[in-house]
């Protein structure tokens, strides 16, 4: 792995095999995607921020997007396949050959995309044999219970087989474990399917522990970080989960907002100080936004690099492939894409920017467009520093615009244009006398 580990000689293993059936989606449920990013690759980069020396992944035969997916996240992954699907301890056994060689191995959901890296830092450094993450919800709910005797889990509990006293225990089970690598080998065999899932659980290996006499430990985490994902009401609540996360670090980072429950985010989202986002302004991935720069409400930015004290908006589209360089201004429902505009040019309202290169200090008048697909190419349109490009022109590509030049309004341009001259192809007025008249009396006739 690229990282310097943290958790040296310890595997990671992530359980990624499950159908995902109530998600009621073609698309596998951990490429579901969580501000901007499949939950499998939350999950992928809270492992590899952990530092662990190695990654397996777990998944269905049929599963080859998943596969694909994890190994663009990391190249070093192990696939591993579980043929049938008898329960999480079943699975862990389809990932000991890719464990060998290693002290401890860490247990994770693909479905857990809000599990922190020193949630998986603490497991791994655990002493005890046999290590789970435990919470303390508001609601238990369903959640498996863990059994606690002289401050040490003695067992795990499944809601389906627990008995109303073991049903009032508040302490449950996050799905997350930790074992010794020998421990492992030597349990899972063990495990059993009398239950009423008929599953290998992979919580079992808990009460086989403490029977043979290995230790067992307890990490305690908080609700996000055992949050797993198995419906669509599920994916929206660790979206919002999420949500509140992202925030809450740009507000530490001096960002500003206003209403941060209108403000969307994505997982690399990458705001200096002092930059305000009014409400409602969607961020998708690839953003970076320079200092002091302004980007007013109802705004959707994705894949695009803004320098510092530019204003955006209100109801602009910054599409992939925008670069902006400082001070630019992007006005009222402007769209941009794969542009480049140079220190301080202006595009304040209704235009279309696509395909472009312009230099620094161009103003683009209302209604522009760069005319950039001829309906099998994308082409390129160049405006040169200062340039003034009157309103309601179109910009036919491949065209250059010469630096200094005007563009008078209502001009339609499929030729280079030179530096300091101005272009104009309105056609001659030609004024009719009395037409109008006419034309009303005529009508009025008819009817």
């Amino acid at each position: 792995m690229s990282q310097t580990a943290t958790a040296p000689n310890t595997a990671i293993v992530i359980l990624a095999a499950g159908k995902g059936t109530r998600m009621r989606s073609a698309v596998p449920k951990v490429l579901h995607e969580i501000a901007g990013r499949p939950m499998l690759g939350h999950v992928i980069a809270a492992s590899l921020e952990a530092g662990m020396s190695r990654l397996c992944l777990v998944t269905a035969p049929d599963q080859n997007n998943v596969r694909d997916y994890a190994l663009i996240e990391a190249p070093d992954i192990s696939n591993c396949i579980q043929e049938n699907q008898l329960g999480t301890g079943d699975a862990v056994r389809a990932a000991m050959s890719a464990c060998e060689g290693v002290a401890r191995v860490v247990i994770i959901f693909g479905d857990t995309p809000l599990m922190r890296p020193d949630i998986l830092r603490q497991l791994a450094a655990s002493e005890a044999d046999v290590c789970v993450l435990g919470f303390e919800p508001e609601d238990a709910a369903a959640y498996g219970r863990v059994i606690m005797e002289a401050d040490t889990p003695s067992r795990i509990v499944e809601y389906k087989d627990a008995d109303a006293q073991t049903r009032a225990i508040s302490l449950c089970n996050g799905g997350a474990m930790a074992v010794r690598a020998g421990v492992l080998k030597e349990l899972l065999p063990q495990l059993q399917n009398d239950n009423a899932q008929g599953e290998h659980y992979l919580p079992d290996l808990v009460h086989l522990a403490v029977a043979s006499g290995h230790s067992t430990g307890l990490v305690l985490g908080d609700t996000d970080d055992t949050l797993g994902v198995d419906s669509r009401k599920g994916l929206a609540h660790a979206e919002v989960r999420m949500q509140t996360r992202l925030r809450a670090k740009m507000l530490e980072a001096g960002v500003g907002m206003q209403d941060p429950n209108t403000v969307y985010l994505s997982y690399d989202t990458d705001i200096e100080a002092d930059v305000t986002l009014e409400p409602h302004v969607k961020i998708g991935p690839g953003v970076q936004i320079g200092e002091g720069t302004l980007v007013k409400a109802f705004s959707h930015l994705e894949g695009v690099h803004i320098g510092a004290r530019a204003v955006i908006g209100p109801f602009a589209r910054l599409r992939p492939g925008t670069v902006l360089g400082n001070e630019v201004r992007i006005g009222n429902f402007v769209e941009t894409k794969n542009a480049r505009l140079g220190h301080g040019s202006k595009v304040n309202h209704l235009s279309y920017v696509g395909d472009a290169e312009l230099g620094i200090n161009v103003n683009v008048g209302a209604g522009t467009i760069t005319c950039n697909y001829d309906g099998f190419k994308k082409h390129i349109t160049r405006i040169g520093n200062g340039a003034f490009i009157g309103s309601n022109s179109s910009l036919i590509a491949p065209v250059t615009i010469g630096a200094g030049a005007y563009l008078g309004s209502g001009t339609a341009v499929s030729g280079d244009v030179p530096a300091d001259s101005l272009a104009v192809t309105r056609a001659p007025r030609r004024d009719v006398e009395g037409w109008a008249q006419s034309f009303r009396r005529k009508n009025q006739e008819a009817d």
